[in-house]
């Protein structure tokens, strides 16, 4: 979500749009940036040890009416709410700011409650990262804007080096066991890159890892990227139902083709840029199908629909409608206060 926001703040300010970010002081500086704590609640109140705690809640609560007290004496069009907090959605619908929510999780009760409360507020408009989380949150004003990258940190290469490679935290979630059994039975090499989320699992992982596999470490920037470039398959393997992959579209960006498991967004993201299995064992057909792509595919789709430019496009639409849906709601109120 961290990642995403940055680049879409970027992305906003590169399009000619005039943007404050309201975050922790610790964020870049290099952004728009209009501090509301001096940092994030994780370096006071770590997440795993504070999640659900009443202490969490209140500082949350203090932060965002901060930063909605901000809001609300500034001359702003529209509030982009990315964050997860679900008094947002109603403090946005009680003092009428037109205001677009990113929903970049499944829903949690919480804030599927504060969306429903909500859901037909003219100047309120929702976004999901797939077509496949839409259908997971209350009806109402919710569009599908897919997530973009900046398709220029992943340059093309027109060749693979043979391997495939797993990008992810180790955790049974991102399936890198049955990654491992997949690329076995495909007769591929495979690299794994990716944090170690759970040491119990990892055990097994490593037990597993005998040459021509490799575990590369926690790859970040210019190594990452290399890594990938130099793929010749990128496998998704979730075992949960995955809504987006920002993995799939940055190996498509380099021209790596991506075979997958259908689950989530997975089928969606991937489109024909790779081959997806209905099941784990049909995987290894999956990684044979996907490395007979043409890499200029994979590369074409990622530009076409993964850009931060058609990401910032889709959010002005709904920047735009929520816009539009205040300035009718408030002539509504006018008209009936004249008719009193």
């Amino acid at each position: 979500m961290e990642a995403h926001c940055d680049t879409l703040v970027r992305g906003l300010v590169e399009a000619g749009h005039d943007v404050t970010l309201f975050a922790s002081g610790d964020s870049d500086p290099a952004l728009p940036l209009h501090p509301i704590a001096p940092t994030s609640y994780e370096a006071e109140l770590p997440w795993a040890l504070w999640h659900g705690t009443p202490t969490l809640r209140a500082w949350l609560t203090r932060t965002y009416a901060r930063a909605w007290t901000e809001i609300l004496a500034g001359d702003y069009d529209v509030v982009h709410n990315n964050a997860l907090f679900p008094d947002l959605l109603d403090w946005g619908t009680r003092d009428e700011v037109p205001m677009v929510t990113s929903l970049h999780v499944p829903p949690f009760e919480a804030l599927a409650e504060a969306v429903a409360r909500n859901a037909d507020i003219p100047w309120q408009e929702r976004t999901v990262c797939s077509g496949q989380q839409q259908g997971l949150w209350p009806a109402g004003r919710t569009r599908v804007a897919w997530n973009g990258i900046d398709i220029a940190r992943w340059p093309f290469t027109a060749h693979g080096q043979g391997r495939a490679i797993l990008v992810g935290r180790i955790t049974p979630t991102k399936g890198t066991l049955e990654a491992i059994d997949a690329a076995e039975a495909a007769g591929i090499a495979l690299d794994i890159a990716g944090p170690i989320d759970c040491r119990d699992y990892w055990a097994e992982v490593k037990a597993r890892l005998r040459l021509p596999h490799r575990y590369l470490g926690h790859l970040s920037g210019n190594a990452l990227v290399t890594a990938v470039r130099q793929s010749s398959v990128l496998l998704a393997t979730p075992m949960w139902d995955e809504p987006f992959g920002l993995t799939m579209i940055e190996a498509m960006a380099c021209g790596v083709p991506v075979a997958g498991l259908a689950r989530g967004a997975i089928p969606e993201v991937i489109g024909e840029a790779g081959a997806v299995a209905a099941t784990v064992a049909d995987l290894p057909r999956a990684i044979r199908r996907a490395l007979g792509v043409d890499r200029a595919t994979a590369r074409a789709r990622a530009g076409r629909h993964f850009s931060v430019a058609a990401m910032i496009e889709r959010y002005e639409a709904a920047y735009a409608s929520a816009v539009a849906g205040a300035r009718f709601a408030s002539s509504r109120a006018r008209t009936r206060a004249l008719l009193a």
